[in-house]
């Protein structure tokens, strides 16, 4: 892929995301749509979602708006949040309200690492947000890597609750 799509999809990433490997990002979005990279579109965060995400992430989401890639039933999600200092750069691709795929894109802790590995990451698959925007499913832990493993739970949910809206 040239340096025109990668300059595209760099400036369809939004907020902190940007931050992430745009190579990774784009090579995410392109698989879960099987190659297509469909149009970007935008959630806008209206106060009543704002508690909510508040309520899930343990902390209020700066951001006025999220970008999403949506094809069908199936939505693309790259999302952030603060491991134990840095930023962990999260892609979720969910079909028909479940995860599909979840792929940690940029990690930039120095420990808990062990959270990119598909070891950890395949427990996500399948997983839905049926109440009370818990996952459906027990997440085991990795010694030593708490925060990282309680980010990339938090950002599993928020990209399942993202996703309801949208489809609704």
């Amino acid at each position: 892929m040239g340096l025109a799509v990668t300059c595209v999809c760099l400036s369809l990433l939004s907020g902190g995301a940007q931050a992430a490997d745009a190579t990774a990002q784009q090579q995410f979005i392109a698989a879960a749509f099987a190659g297509e990279l469909p149009e970007a579109k935008t959630l806008w965060l209206n106060a009543a979602i704002k508690a909510d995400v508040k309520k899930i992430l343990r902390h209020d989401y700066l951001g006025l708006r999220v970008r999403y890639w949506q094809k069908n039933t199936k939505t693309v999600w790259v999302l952030e949040e603060i491991g134990k200092y840095k930023p962990i750069t999260l892609g979720v691709a969910i079909n028909a309200g479940a995860i599909e795929s979840l792929k940690v894109l940029e990690y930039r802790e120095s420990h808990g690492w062990e959270v990119k590995h598909d070891f950890f990451t395949q427990q996500f698959i399948g997983a839905r947000l049926p109440k009370h925007n818990k996952l459906d499913r027990r997440i085991d832990g990795i010694s030593g890597a708490t925060l990282s493993v309680r980010a990339l739970k938090k950002l599993a949910r928020l990209a399942l609750y993202f996703d309801s809206h949208v489809q609704n």
